[in-house]
Parts: structure tokens; C-alpha cells; sequence
């Protein structure tokens, strides 16, 4: 059965003062989760025993990885390794595709 196509920037709305996901595929070997952002609200620092790749889908986010920091915009991508310490920041309103690779 086709899945069907869906753009990622509308699989999630931003909602005032919050961080929205919505878990796209869950998988033994990892998942693909959207998130959506409202300026200035973040993820604190903290670590994931797995490999991560963010997609920026929307807006512009703020990534510090081992407290290193990237500036982000729509389009751009990076890739956090396993076990390295890492935060969030919302420059602006901000939407992005997690994907988590487990093995």
C-alpha cells in the first residue's frame, strides 16, 4: 500500500509559547519525528546514545553540539553523533525533521 505525500512543514503547527512533534515512523533501527518551535523555546543540553540528523524545515534554530554552536536556516541540515552533548534554541519560529538512526 503507496504511503502517501505529505509536506513535512505542514505535519506540525506552531503553537505559542510550546514545542509540537509528531512522531512520523517509529522503527527498531530509529524513528523520524517533526517538531515546530516558537521563538525562543529550546531543548537544554543533554546527550542520546544514537547518531541524529536534524533537517530544518522552516526558520532558523540555534544547535550547540559539545558546546560548539551552529546557526541553522531552512534547508540546512547537520548531523549530532551519539554521546556528544547538544541544546537547542530557537532563533525564530522554527520546524525541523529529526531523524534517529538506532544501528
Amino acid at each position: 500500500m503507496p504511503v502517501p505525500i505529505t509536506n513535512l512543514k505542514d505535519a506540525v503547527v506552531y503553537q505559542e509559547g510550546a514545542v509540537v512533534s509528531k512522531e512520523i515512523i517509529r522503527k527498531p533501527t530509529g524513528t523520524v519525528t517533526v517538531f515546530a518551535f516558537d521563538r525562543d523555546q529550546g531543548l537544554s543540553e543533554h546527550t542520546a546514545p544514537f547518531d541524529a540528523l536534524v533537517y530544518i524545515l522552516d526558520g532558523e534554530v540555534e544547535i550547540s553540539i559539545a558546546g560548539e554552536p551552529h546557526r541553522l536556516k531552512e534547508g540546512e541540515m547537520i548531523i549530532m553523533l551519539g554521546g556528544e552533548p547538544h541544546a537547542l534554541k530557537a532563533v525564530e519560529r522554527f520546524k525541523m525533521m529529526l531523524v534517529m538512526i538506532r544501528s
